[in-house]
């Protein structure tokens, strides 16, 4: 079996990468994978270096919009696992052009290249927050797409044309939506190692208006976990939710980053909202776990901890990034 893995350097997929290749999934156990990234500012050699070695594992540095290459790639390619995108929202406000380009475009361009080799499945893993903003209760998957970013949009606009694929041309693909990531080797533009950096740093945290938005956090292994249960056993043109189950206010984690770390409220620094910003997201995982067996297994407060311990033990991996990225710092 071989697995065409996009992103497969960055935080979520590498993650997907380390695991398959250490047998956290046995449908894959003996499956080859190659890897395509781009190695854009978020992807990182680094982040595979414990599989580098790996006899499985073939990397290839391009591009998911080069339609030579992917259909290069394509060929024998039993599975895709679709991570590649650019997904900060914040870089999105400030320009959406790479966002489209990237997370459309680059979408289609996989798309058709895996109909045209006929791809047994072809799993495009997406974000809640291509449903918007929700007040009360949680989004099944049939809820409608009501993104308020750019960065969401785009990925609203990718989810389409891989439900169209399937629809117009049969191809066997799938849609996960998953809530907000957290774990090791995050890249640190992100709210928690962003956060845990700058403590450790001795420097504030800044937090984004009344800090009273709120998120569902899930540990990386769990997200993975899941979308390997959707590449095994999805329905072709089905979307799964996978949620973490742990709603917190960005002002609740940040006090529990607080804790962890040491530090008081000195150290919070209030800023100007972000722009459109979405109050609540909360996904019901009903459908994967009860199709798929699907369960979060990292406990919140274990998973957190372990998280800054491994910032905390890992300088030599997030120093260079937040001095060659200029990353806010209060």
């Amino acid at each position: 079996m071989r697995v065409l893995v996009t992103g497969g350097a960055g935080f979520i997929g590498s993650n997907y990468v380390r695991r398959a290749l250490t047998g956290a999934y046995p449908a894959v156990a003996d499956a080859e994978l190659v890897v395509l990234d781009k190695l854009t500012y978020a992807g990182n050699l680094a982040n595979l270096a414990p599989v580098a070695d790996s006899p499985r594992l073939r990397f290839v540095r391009g591009d998911v919009c080069d339609a030579r290459l992917v259909s290069e790639l394509m060929r024998g390619i039993d599975q895709v696992v679709h991570f590649a995108a650019e997904s900060h929202v914040d870089r999105s406000i400030q320009g959406a052009a790479d966002f489209v380009l990237t997370n459309v475009a680059g979408t289609q361009t996989m798309l058709q290249a895996a109909l045209d080799a006929g791809v047994g499945k072809f799993v495009h893993v997406s974000t809640d927050e291509v449903y918007g903003s929700i007040e009360h209760g949680s989004w099944p998957e049939t809820h409608p797409l009501e993104p308020n970013s750019p960065y969401s949009a785009s990925k609203a606009a990718a989810d389409l044309l891989a439900r169209s694929f399937h629809r117009t041309h049969e191809l066997p693909v799938c849609i996960t939506r998953c809530s907000n990531n957290y774990g090791p080797y995050q890249y640190p533009e992100k709210v928690i190692p962003l956060f845990v950096t700058n403590l450790l740093d001795g420097r504030k945290v800044p937090l984004y208006g009344d800090g009273l938005n709120v998120r569902d956090w899930l540990h990386v292994d769990d997200h993975c976990q899941g979308i390997a249960l959707v590449a095994d056993g999805g329905r072709p043109g089905e979307i799964y939710n996978i949620g973490g189950g742990t709603e917190l206010t960005n002002r609740e984690l940040t006090a529990r980053l607080l804790a962890e770390l040491d530090a008081d409220e000195s150290m919070v620094q209030p800023v100007i909202d972000r722009k459109a910003h979405d109050r609540r997201y909360s996904v019901d995982i009903t459908k994967i776990t009860e199709e798929l067996g699907y369960r979060p297994r990292v406990d919140f407060a274990a998973g957190l901890a372990d998280t800054v311990r491994w910032y905390r033990d890992n300088r030599p991996w997030w120093e260079p990034l937040k001095e060659s990225a200029a990353l806010p710092e209060i």
